[in-house]
């Protein structure tokens, strides 16, 4: 996005939670790969989807710092809950400050771990999944996440443009060749529709029929 345009888009939208402000400015100081942050824009329209859908039950994979899990958490039901799981446990501490401050923490059950390994004691139905783990378990993730999103439900998945890579259909990038072949994979499922939209580094919205 150019960036006098963004500039633009900024100045015409709702302005940026302090609390989260905060996070992502802290994230950029404290941690390798900062940009991995939801940051403004990405998470105004994550916020946005949530409480367009209202879910009783979302489940992130790949918590990271926590600024998309906010986000996402602001557009539960009231008794709602969100469920993010999160292998690096060293970013807990600093994700759990954040959730306290922003007043969503007894909105979320933070896991730490990898998916395949707790998907099995995750006895919820999910409205909502926001997948945004290693780019190499995409397809492995929504294979093991589909059976438990309602009918009706939805799945957003990050990073599936991957800087304009995926159009390098020969790389040996296996990060790329991850998104690649979950795009693919979505492309032919029958049992979803889906749309890629252009924000950031590529969102695609999948819904469960």
């Amino acid at each position: 996005m150019e960036q006098e345009l963004e500039k633009y888009i900024l100045e015409h939208s709702t302005p940026e939670d302090p609390v989260l402000e905060d996070l992502y400015r802290q994230t950029h100081l404290r941690f390798v790969n900062p940009n991995r942050a939801s940051g403004h824009l990405q998470g105004k329209f994550l916020e946005m989807i949530s409480r367009m859908i209202n879910p009783s039950a979302i489940l992130e994979i790949g918590t990271f710092t926590g600024y998309s899990t906010i986000c996402l958490a602001l557009g539960l039901r009231p008794d709602g809950k969100l469920i993010t799981v999160e292998t690096d446990d060293e970013l807990d501490e600093f994700a759990r400050y954040y959730f306290r401050k922003a007043g969503v923490e007894n909105k979320i059950e933070k896991i730490t771990g990898r998916l395949q390994d707790v998907i099995t004691t995750l006895k919820e139905e999910f409205d909502l999944v926001f997948i945004d783990g290693d780019k190499r378990e995409y397809c492995e993730y929504f294979e093991l996440v589909i059976d438990k999103v309602r009918p009706g439900g939805f799945i957003i998945a990050d990073n599936v443009l991957w800087g304009g890579k995926v159009t390098d259909k020969n790389t040996r990038d296996q990060q790329t060749r991850g998104i690649i072949e979950f795009n693919e994979m979505i492309r032919k499922q029958d049992n979803v529709e889906n749309f890629i939209l252009p924000l950031r580094d590529g969102l695609m919205i999948i819904r469960k029929k």
